[in-house]
């Protein structure tokens, strides 16, 4: 199994050294060319403008789309799932469009907002303890996107996801690679084993 992470700013390292403890091949990803023979992506958090421009800079763009598009397993986390994401609530800003959810960025507030919860994964018998930093929500779902998991808004109450599938397309609010509970990198494998 070989796994691309995308490496051309945030927290993509962490997401390496639990590939890497899963016994998973793991590849930098920055140019087109790193792309190729990938079972599957991963795209981290970080900040979804700067991945979005470096992806423009170093014409990733059309490249990452055209993979996901042609049914690479990929798992986009915090900025990664804005990244993959049709638009957000904002401005408009770089993104894949692949992921058919309208995303609202920071939508539980700045930084001293972060927080931590357990939260209950649809097929997963115990819950998943999700980190939070700056997180994003979906605002609105397309047809075809399934629900995995939603955390209550703090202030209206309303359910907002945080982890959605769409196809081979996984991406959370959260970030799974800050716990070392791997469930959400294997969901991703699995997809992977199911193409090969």
């Amino acid at each position: 199994m070989r796994v691309g992470v995308l490496a051309l700013q945030g927290d993509f390292r962490e997401h390496l050294s639990l590939l890497a403890g899963m016994e998973v091949e793991t590849v930098e990803v920055r140019l087109s060319d790193d792309l190729e023979g990938l079972d599957a992506l991963v795209i981290p958090g970080g900040e979804s403008t700067a991945i979005g421009r470096l992806a423009q800079i170093y014409g990733l763009i059309d490249p990452l789309r055209d993979v996901v598009v042609a049914g690479l397993p990929v798992l986009g986390t915090c900025a990664g799932m804005i990244f993959l994401a049709a638009a957000t609530t904002g401005p408009v800003q770089p993104q894949l469009g692949v992921l058919d959810v309208i995303v609202e960025r920071n939508a539980f507030g700045r930084q001293v907002d972060s927080f931590e919860e357990d939260l209950p994964i649809a097929g997963e018998e115990e819950p998943v303890h999700a980190v939070f930093i700056r997180a994003p929500w979906i605002d609105k779902l397309g047809t075809g996107v399934e629900v995995l998991t939603s955390v209550a808004d703090p202030d209206s109450g309303e359910l907002r996801p945080v982890f959605v599938r769409q196809g081979r397309i996984l991406a959370t609010a959260f970030h799974p690679e800050l716990t070392g509970d791997t469930r959400i990198h294997q969901m991703l494998l699995d997809l992977a084993r199911k193409e090969r």
